[in-house]
């Protein structure tokens, strides 16, 4: 330890790639998973790139991968949570929000993170209890207090059996009491938005422990906060996030607990 520039080292393999890739969407490979789910030929190759140099460099861990799952010394204490391409639906369409998530986990704890946006050559990175960077510049989150001037990041329900009209309803009070809402695609990179300031908080549910495992770290090291629905913190397991600012954080949970008055 630390193991921050093997994981960088990956990330930058891994982007190589997927900008080669960008250049020719149209030949792209494109496999449905599930309802609203895809995976692509460069989604597999970024991982393989990934894995082969966090199994090479850390041979005593684990990876845990969006589309291999579980591979390595899988009864390590150190599990190396990936996702090869978060925000493959604006990839193969061409809209330039995506990039790879790798976070090293210890049981619960999250001990080093990167996202990498290769488009932008914006690399964030977290070591626990050393603060959070982008492109080795120290972030903050921002220093807003008042929920109405807040720009909130969020992610839609798109798989069959969400909770449409549950979202929906949050969504609207969420929209008036703010300045605005976003939703770019990409749950990892919307953290790391929230980490440099660009956005105050985020939420989203539905998501998986590679979707969120390294950019929560890189909010936590920005100073912010990171809870579930509920204001604990099981969000890697329950894929129900929410982080921000504390001030906009702490008003925008009772908006989605529902223990809020409803605005008409």
């Amino acid at each position: 330890m630390p193991y921050i520039e093997t994981a960088i080292r990956a990330a930058r393999e891994a982007g190589d790639i997927i900008n080669q890739a960008s250049r020719s969407i149209e030949t792209i490979n494109v496999q449905t998973k599930a309802f609203h789910d895809y995976v692509t030929d460069v989604d597999r190759a970024s991982e393989r790139a990934i894995v082969d140099i966090l199994t090479h460099y850390c041979p005593s861990h684990a990876v845990l991968s969006e589309e291999c799952g579980l591979v390595g010394q899988t009864n390590s204490e150190f599990v190396w949570v990936v996702d090869p391409i978060d925000g493959t639906t604006n990839f193969i369409h061409g809209f330039p929000q995506y990039a790879m998530s790798i976070a090293l986990r210890r049981g619960s704890d999250i001990l080093e993170a990167v996202v990498y946006d290769p488009l932008k050559d914006e690399m964030f990175t977290a070591v626990r209890g050393e603060g959070a960077r982008l492109n080795k510049r120290r972030i903050r989150v921002s220093g807003r207090i008042d929920l109405s001037s807040a720009l909130i990041g969020t992610g839609f329900p798109f798989r069959e059996n969400d909770d449409f009209e549950g979202y929906a309803k949050v969504f609207t009070q969420v929209a008036r009491r703010t300045s605005g809402i976003r939703r770019a695609g990409a749950a990892s990179l919307d953290l790391c938005y929230v980490a440099c300031g660009r956005l105050d908080a985020f939420w989203e549910s539905g998501l998986k422990s590679w979707d969120i495992a390294a950019g929560s770290l890189i909010v936590l090291e920005a100073r912010g906060l990171v809870t579930d629905f509920e204001g604990n913190d099981g969000y890697l397991d329950s894929g129900r996030i929410v982080a921000g600012t504390p001030k906009i954080l702490g008003a925008l949970m009772p908006i989605l607990n529902g223990s809020a008055p409803v605005q008409a």
